[in-house]
């Protein structure tokens, strides 16, 4: 499996390092839904080549809440975390679509890494990177209304989607957001009365998206 060109570093790195990559990572297939990780296990880092995985947290009753998401390209290092024995940070992984992904053994990277700088500064942006949306997320609950939170998820699903028609349940949107479904239905009905959404069985229609905007930004 060529993986030269999902590091940027690729280059940076010697003969033999490029060698133990390649020659340890497996190709894996999952299904929309598929459960991928879940806390503790320490899989592998994984780097999808495509579709879409969504990282996120469940709390002692259950309650979900999302992360980030995983597109094509991007690397997962929270799946491989036990490589990073100062930071513990618990998350479940499943796929949003079909995926595919490179799964590249703890081990293997780890050694690669503790003599190699420049794979070790790639890792380190890369956790910085998903540290700050992990930041940016708690920012969002911490500093902004739920109308607001809620309406600007939309016009996200919207663009990651391509379309104003999102088939996407009411459960769905609270298990990324972290709120319980009757909390979303409330608000969703409100977004109904003001003209910017409508509603069908599954699905959250964006009928005006200036208005969801505006709502969006407050």
């Amino acid at each position: 499996m060529d993986i030269s060109t999902y590091f940027p570093v690729w280059n940076q790195l010697n003969k033999t390092e490029q060698s133990s990559l390649s020659a340890g990572v497996r190709e894996l297939h999952f299904k929309k839904g598929d459960l991928i990780h879940t806390g503790g296990d320490c899989m592998g880092l994984i780097l999808v080549t495509s579709g879409q995985l969504r990282a996120y947290t469940v709390s002692e009753n259950g309650r979900e809440i999302t992360m980030y998401r995983l597109f094509e390209r991007d690397i997962c290092l929270f799946s491989a975390s036990c490589m990073m024995r100062s930071i513990q940070f618990d998350i479940t992984i499943s796929a949003e679509k079909d995926t595919d992904v490179i799964l590249i053994p703890s081990d293997i990277y780890r050694g690669i890494m503790e003599k190699s700088a420049p794979l070790a500064n790639y890792t380190n942006e890369v956790m910085a990177s998903r540290f700050s949306d992990v930041m940016w997320l708690i920012d969002q609950i911490i500093w902004k209304s739920f109308d607001r939170r809620l309406a600007d998820f939309l016009l996200n699903e919207s663009n990651i989607e391509g379309s104003n028609i999102l088939k996407i349940t009411h459960e769905e949107i609270g298990n990324h957001m972290g709120s319980p479904r009757e909390v979303v239905t409330r608000m969703l009905k409100y977004f109904v009365s003001e003209g910017a959404v409508k509603l069908s069985r599954g699905t959250v229609e964006i009928v005006d998206e200036r208005k969801l905007s505006g709502i969006a930004e407050g």
